[in-house]
């Protein structure tokens, strides 16, 4: 089993994060992303880390997943929580435990911070593979359902 090594992604990894978003937007909603302003919308959260940070897994050298975590402020609660968005998996690395360590690296800085709250994250309700592995990692779904609307 090749060893796999988690941290937070550098600018350097932007062409493997925007070709995760286009695959992820594939293969979840058959949906075709525009490069362009894919790849301006990943280099918005480098240059503005108020907006978010990627977290990403490595194996031999090459980032084989990445995740992106955007913030809430929780009144409730008097503290950030952390949203995770923009999972993806490449083909050849599922099926190892990837998210399930890359989650449990974001779950760990989380739990060592005392301002951060939680994590929570949405999912495509037909996306169910996702929800079994969010499932498994100890997440619910019972108490929220997210609406949106967007343009």
């Amino acid at each position: 089993m090749i060893e796999t090594f988690y941290r937070s992604a550098t600018i350097d990894d932007t062409a493997t994060i925007v070709a995760f978003q286009l695959a992820m937007a594939r293969e979840t909603e058959d949906l075709e992303l525009e490069e362009a302003v894919c790849t301006r919308g990943v280099q918005a959260v480098f240059a503005r880390t108020d907006l978010g940070q990627y977290y990403v897994a490595e194996q031999a050298g090459r980032v084989v997943a990445s995740l992106m975590i955007t913030y809430e402020w929780s009144d409730w609660r008097n503290g950030m929580v952390w949203w995770i968005q923009s999972v993806y998996v490449s083909p050849e690395a599922r099926q190892q435990g990837i998210y399930a360590g890359l989650y449990a690296h974001v779950k760990a800085i989380v739990q060592a911070d005392d301002s951060l709250r939680g994590i929570r994250l949405y999912v495509d309700e037909r996306n169910k593979r996702a929800q079994a592995v969010y499932t498994r990692l100890g997440m619910n779904g019972e108490h929220y359902r997210v609406f949106e609307w967007m343009k």
